[in-house]
């Protein structure tokens, strides 16, 4: 088995706030980021998968269809969007850089042909990043290997 890690960039605006906490708790938790009108940031998203080599093309996976799934299932919907008001992965959750990370892990889970999703990782900024490793229970199970 080997690893492949592709990345991908897109730029976002999110804010934090927690509709159960008061403004000033929110104000105290999530400092400047609880500012209701959003930041923005530049991310660098990076999916690893896991596989054989095919003995054939030398790949362990279709790199131009790897990317057109990351374009078509994390880029063309975060990209230039404002992911609490835009996207529904952050109805009811904050998207914090370890969120977002999980969010796309279950939008690319299973949709990797001849791979196996074994990372996601998500630059908020270059030196903040966060990394998922899948869900551990029966749903990611079904989900999120090939």
């Amino acid at each position: 088995m080997i690893l492949l890690t592709r990345k991908a960039e897109f730029s976002a605006a999110h804010f934090y706030w927690n509709d159960a906490l008061s403004q000033q708790e929110n104000e105290r938790i999530f400092g400047k980021c609880a500012n209701r009108n959003g930041h923005g940031h530049n991310y660098t998203l990076e999916v690893t998968v896991a596989g054989e080599v095919d003995p054939i093309t030398g790949f362990v996976v279709d790199l131009k269809k790897l990317k057109d799934i990351l374009e078509q299932e994390v880029v063309g919907v975060y990209d230039h969007r404002h992911l609490n008001l835009e996207i529904p992965d952050f109805a009811t959750v904050i998207p914090t850089t370890e969120n977002i990370a999980i969010a796309i892990w279950r939008r690319l889970a299973g949709k990797i042909p001849n791979a196996t999703l074994h990372r996601v990782r998500v630059y908020e900024m270059p030196d903040l990043f966060a990394d998922f490793y899948g869900d551990f229970g029966p749903e990611a199970e079904a989900g999120a290997g090939n």
